[in-house]
C-alpha cells in the first residue's frame, strides 16, 4: 500500500463547555457556534471531506441532542459521523483512551480540537505526516503569546525535541495548534497511557518521535467571545469559495 492509498480516520475534540462564551453557549454548543452563517463544526467536516476522510468520531457532552442532530444531518451528506457521548468530560487524553478501538481498521488517525477556526488544507497535512516516516505529526502556528500556550522546539530537520505547556521561558513561538496525526500503533499508545490531557500527559512521551508542521494560514482558537466575533469578521475572506 503507499501513501496515497493510507486509511485515515479523524476525531474532533468537541465536547467542551465553552464557558468563556458564555451566555452564547447557555444554549448552544461550543462546537456549532455560528461563524459567517455556518456551524464550526461544519468548517472541519469541510476540510475532511475536501482531504476525502468520512470516518469522523466526535465526543458529545454540552447540550448533546443539538450534536446529535447536527451528526444525523452529516450522515445524510455521506459521512460516517459516529457519536462519543460522555456523561462526563474525559478529558482530551481520556477521550482517545474510552476510543481505543477507532483506530481499527485505519493506518492513521487524525485529532482535531474542533474550537479552532483554521484553513488548513488536512491533505497537505496528512501527506507531510507520511513523508516523515515519524509516529505523530503536530500542527504548528506562531503565536503571539507563546507564554499562554503549548510550546514546541524543533531541530533543523522539524522533529519537536522539546515539548512544554505554557513555559515560563518559551524557547520559540512554535505552538501546538490542536491537530495532530498519529499512526494506528501511536494512537493505541496513546490510549493505554490512560491519561487525562494530551498537551501535559502524553504529548512530552512523543518528544523526538514527532515532527512539526508549521502552518502559515489562518487559525484561531475560538476561546471567547472577542476570539468569535473576530473570526466572524475574517470567515467571508479565509473561506471565500470553499463551500459552493
Amino acid at each position: 500500500m503507499n501513501a496515497t492509498q493510507r486509511k485515515t480516520k479523524a476525531v474532533l475534540l468537541a465536547g467542551g463547555l465553552g464557558t468563556r462564551l458564555r451566555p452564547l453557549t447557555n444554549t448552544v454548543p461550543k462546537c456549532l457556534v455560528e461563524i459567517a452563517g455556518r456551524p464550526l463544526l461544519d468548517y472541519w467536516f469541510q476540510a475532511l471531506r475536501a482531504a476525502g476522510i468520512t470516518d469522523v468520531l466526535v465526543n458529545n457532552h454540552h447540550l448533546p441532542d443539538a450534536v446529535r442532530a447536527f451528526l444525523d444531518a452529516k450522515r445524510a451528506e455521506g459521512f460516517n459521523a459516529v457519536e462519543a457521548y460522555e456523561p462526563t468530560l474525559l478529558g482530551s487524553a481520556g477521550t482517545v483512551a474510552h476510543n481505543r478501538a477507532w483506530a481499527d481498521g485505519a493506518d492513521d488517525v487524525l485529532i482535531i480540537y474542533a474550537d479552532n477556526l483554521s484553513s488548513l488544507d488536512l491533505s497537505t497535512f496528512m501527506a507531510s505526516h507520511r513523508a516523515h516516516g515519524l509516529p505523530m505529526t503536530m500542527l504548528l502556528f506562531h503565536a503571539p503569546n507563546p507564554k499562554a500556550c503549548g510550546i514546541a522546539e524543533v531541530d533543523v530537520t522539524g522533529r519537536i525535541v522539546d515539548f512544554v505547556e505554557k513555559p515560563a521561558e518559551p524557547k520559540s513561538d512554535l505552538a501546538n495548534a490542536g491537530v495532530y496525526a498519529v499512526t494506528a500503533d501511536a494512537w493505541r499508545e496513546m490510549a493505554d497511557a490512560k491519561a487525562f490531557d494530551l498537551g501535559f500527559d502524553v504529548l512530552p512521551k512523543f518528544v523526538g518521535r514527532m515532527q512539526g508542521h508549521v502552518h502559515e494560514g489562518y487559525h484561531r482558537d475560538i476561546g471567547n467571545l472577542d476570539a468569535l466575533e473576530a473570526a466572524r469578521a475574517a470567515a467571508p475572506r479565509v473561506f471565500a469559495g470553499r463551500f459552493n
